[in-house]
């Protein structure tokens, strides 16, 4: 063989081994569940949420609304009524999306030094651990503004097989003197999972109380394809996955 064809070989063949190991990196990135996380404050977290809410997703949490963007909400399409209340400031947030922490922001930074010179703002500001937890998409769903702001920091419970309704047929209520949210079926595994998730993440430890319910709700409303899907999205945009969803969806 001439140097002039065997220069050519080798060179086709280091291109060949060059296409396969770049090949190689694009796949382990994609599926590769130790790969390290990117994070996002809360403000850079909702600007991704579009990313992950749409299509069959794009509904809200506690009372399954559609929605057409953060201003439109289909009250039609969930028989929701905004609850009875002379603040108008409360009833604007009927029409509007929000995105709800599951685990809220108080139980998320209470034990923080930056929570107690300052509540949520000054750890949102200044605290790098509370801005990636406060910014988590697996801990984000979207909420008609009005539930968001009646569930505040209301622990999850669930007191009453057959709740009377608060917002229209919507199945979600709250008990505002004894400070606790009880969420519709739909969203009770999902409530589960993603606190599980935060304890596991950041060792947000759980009561035994919660952590009975939620052991509970795990298994009685088990993961819908929905629930992988967005897993699976969140994992596109964030780099890591709720394990306790993951594992339950391959």
């Amino acid at each position: 063989m001439s140097r002039k064809k065997a220069g050519a070989r080798h060179f086709f063949t280091f291109i060949l081994l060059a296409v396969i190991c770049g090949l190689a990196i694009i796949v382990q990135a994609k599926v590769d569940p130790e790969a390290k996380p990117r994070h996002y404050n809360y403000r850079e977290a909702g600007k991704q949420m579009r990313r992950i809410y749409y299509g069959e997703l794009q509904e809200t949490l506690y009372c399954g609304c559609r929605y057409l963007d953060k201003k439109t909400v289909d009250f039609s399409s969930c028989d929701f009524e905004p609850r009875h209340n002379p603040n108008r400031k409360s009833l604007k947030r009927a029409h509007s999306i929000e995105w709800e922490h599951i685990v809220t922001a108080h139980n998320m930074g209470h034990f923080l030094p930056c929570w107690k010179d300052g509540g949520r703002k000054n750890c949102s500001a200044n605290d790098s651990t509370f801005k990636i937890m406060e910014g988590d998409l697996h801990n984000l769903y979207p909420a008609i503004g009005e539930v968001n702001g009646d569930r505040n920091n209301f622990m999850y419970s669930q007191w009453t097989n057959n709740p009377e309704p608060m917002y229209g047929k919507c199945k979600t209520i709250v008990d505002f003197k004894e400070k606790k949210a009880q969420p519709r079926e739909e969203a009770r595994g999902i409530i589960a999972r993603v606190s599980f998730y935060m304890e596991k993440t950041y060792g947000i430890n759980l009561s035994k109380q919660d952590r009975k319910l939620f052991e509970a709700w795990d298994k009685m409303y088990p993961v819908t394809e929905k629930e992988c899907e967005r897993d699976r999205r969140i994992f596109k945009v964030q780099g890591d996955h709720n394990p306790f969803v993951y594992e339950k969806c391959r």
